[in-house]
């Protein structure tokens, strides 16, 4: 199988980071690579090039990575109330998922954080003090503190001030009731 040399634009997931140099099949350049921009042939004048692209690579990774610590630090020092609805057994009647969080978060520090970027292995349904990890760079993670209380749910009425229920209507054919739609019709 022949292989062509390409330099990559940005990052392909199991390929390479933006500024590599990757040998890939013909097929895979002409179809994929490059009709999408994502890599271009490696020429003389782009291999002179791939120094600054491989520099604007890392300003752009050290920058990525300080902005993850900033967030991180801004998410450690948040600290959030969820309010479940719990039976008289203390049971809960949702729960809190990783969904939630990221609403939490987007709501507190104005940032939206991917829910998969949240890793909660289950929702959480007890009550008390809990924390998650945050994936927010391969790098930097962020521990985030919430506590999650119980709210009584609502009280069902007593039977006296439940209301009344309607007296059942009789029931009608469906042919009866088409044949005295039509009659009021005419």
């Amino acid at each position: 199988m022949p292989l062509t040399e390409l330099i990559l634009t940005e990052n392909v997931p199991g390929l390479g980071a933006e500024a590599d140099v990757v040998k890939v099949r013909r097929g895979y350049a002409r179809n994929y690579l490059l009709p999408r921009g994502k890599a271009y042939e490696v020429t003389p004048a782009a291999l002179r090039q791939l120094d600054a692209l491989k520099q604007k690579r890392v300003e752009r990774e050290e920058r990525e990575l300080n902005e993850a610590e900033e967030l991180s630090r801004r998410i450690e020092k948040l600290r959030a109330i969820f309010t479940l609805a719990t039976g008289e057994t203390g049971k809960a009647f949702g729960s809190v998922t990783a969904q939630d969080i990221g609403n939490r978060l987007k709501d507190e520090i104005g940032v939206e954080i991917d829910r998969h970027k949240i890793l909660l292995e289950r929702p959480v349904k007890d009550t008390g003090d809990h924390e998650v990890q945050i994936k927010l760079h391969h790098d930097v993670g962020a521990q985030f503190k919430f506590n999650v209380k119980s709210a009584a749910a609502k009280e069902a009425k007593p039977a006296e001030e439940a209301p009344t229920a309607e007296p059942e209507r009789k029931r009608r054919s469906f042919f009866r009731r088409n044949t005295e739609a039509k009659k009021e019709t005419e």
